[in-house]
């Protein structure tokens, strides 16, 4: 995305940001709360029209477009909060998503990155725990086969061991070649699943390395972050 701007009526949240992704890269994207992490994932999705500046996916410009346009296109999303369709079961869920015949990640592949869900496929998604529901909603964008995932706190009011699964779940699909862009708080899953970390300050990027490097540099996460020494 090239000088990428977006806010909420008069509002101004992103301020000709700037920021690259290279295929089958992880990035995750960090930030105080309020600095436009969010408001970046919903412009990127669709969700939100941007003011100004250009989104290009794979040297396409995609400026602009719909949701709907946009998830045909490849990008999928995990938004916040989950957001399942509490009446369908699990496996109707994933059959309702699978793109072209879910070539890269069919139903079984799903299964086979979280057994529980396999477990629980008859189940009603309203029926799930919160971790479940998680679980079924990362398996939900893959099985749309997408070309990027992005990703907006996962980790939200899980507990600490389905945070664990999760992450384990998310370094699989990294190494697996997926182009992941990561917003999350949990900053051991950030840090621990990407290859690459960048900063938002202000509705800008304002650093940018790669995460081996970030998770040594404390004095940096302390002035940026707010972590504690």
């Amino acid at each position: 995305m090239r000088e990428l701007s977006a806010g909420y009526g008069q509002g101004q949240v992103l301020h000709g940001l700037d920021l690259d992704l290279s295929a089958g890269r992880a990035l995750a994207l960090l930030g105080r709360n309020g600095v436009g992490k969010t408001t970046l994932v919903s412009t990127l999705a669709g969700l939100l029209r941007p003011t100004g500046g250009r989104v290009l996916l794979d040297g396409r410009d995609v400026t602009g477009w719909r949701a709907d346009r946009l998830a045909r296109a490849g990008v999928a999303l995990v938004p916040q909060g989950r957001r399942v369709w509490p009446t369908l079961t699990v496996h109707e869920h994933l059959a309702l998503a699978t793109r072209h015949g879910g070539r890269t990640w069919p139903t079984g592949r799903v299964y086979e990155l979280f057994p529980r869900l396999a477990q629980r496929r008859r189940h009603l998604a309203g029926q799930l725990s919160g971790g479940e529901q998680q679980m079924l909603v990362i398996g939900r964008a893959l099985a749309t086969d997408p070309r990027l995932v992005l990703m907006d706190e996962p980790s939200e009011g899980l507990a600490p061991i389905v945070v664990d699964e999760v992450a384990e779940a998310l370094r699989a699909v990294v190494r697996d070649g997926l182009t992941l862009l990561l917003v999350e708080h949990d900053l051991h899953l950030a840090l621990g699943v990407t290859e690459e970390a960048a900063v938002m300050v202000r509705g800008r990027i304002v650093h940018r390395r790669p995460t081996p490097d970030l998770r040594g540099d404390l004095p940096t996460m302390q002035r940026l972050l707010g972590v504690a020494a």
